[in-house]
């Protein structure tokens, strides 16, 4: 029996060709929304398609190829945002001490809000003409309210509503994006520092453990 070489009308390989257009494509993509958020860490403000384009290495019409403008761009971000800072946000020490949990949380926090501080810039001044921030958004906030309960689970159950819902709104405003703003580029304090600010707080807020 003979053996012939695939033809072009083969549907395998016309779906693996169009397979890798897709993977390609999808490569682009995400080297795209990589370069827009080195800039934002560069520099304040957005930056425009052409600084974009050049920083990734493609030309501007690949960027709207793909996006339908800036505002797509920063809403793909957002969402990249979500999935890499859900995955880097892992809980340690949960079953410590109170400071090493306090510390632990903060030093996690801390360094999303350093990473991801320039988008959340861009998506607060962009989030009433993007409805579809909104829920990203509230997400993230709602991550922040996840972890400060899985964190302080002991102090917290020790108080009943509404001091209970009173202490995590305060701590959950008191680690935001704009709290960690106000510190880093208002007061000029160091990463370090500012964490100590988080940590020493924190410890003043939460009522003592329950006796193990």
């Amino acid at each position: 029996m003979s053996l012939h070489a695939p033809s072009l009308t083969d549907p395998h390989r016309k779906r693996h060709q169009v397979d890798g257009r897709r993977l390609r494509s999808e490569r682009t993509r995400h080297l795209i929304i990589e370069a827009y958020l080195d800039l934002l860490r560069c520099g304040p403000g957005m930056p425009t398609a052409g600084q974009i384009a050049e920083h990734a290495g493609y030309s501007v019409r690949s960027i709207f190829e793909r996006f339908s403008d800036l505002d797509a761009l920063s809403l793909a971000a957002a969402d990249y945002a979500l999935a890499v800072g859900q995955a880097e946000a892992v809980a340690r020490d949960v079953e410590g001490d109170r400071s090493a949990r306090i510390r632990s949380h903060v030093e996690t926090r801390a360094y999303a809000c350093e990473k991801w501080l320039p988008l959340w810039r861009i998506l607060v001044g962009i989030q009433s003409k993007v409805p579809d921030l909104k829920p990203r958004m509230a997400l993230a906030r709602q991550g922040n309210m996840t972890r400060l309960k899985l964190m302080y689970a002991r102090e917290l159950s020790t108080l009943e509503a509404p001091a209970h819902d009173q202490l995590l709104i305060a701590l959950v405003t008191l680690i935001s994006f704009e709290s960690w703003d106000q510190m880093r580029d208002h007061f000029g304090l160091s990463p370090e520092a500012a964490q100590d600010v988080w940590c020493s707080t924190i410890d003043r807020m939460l009522p003592p453990p329950p006796p193990r």
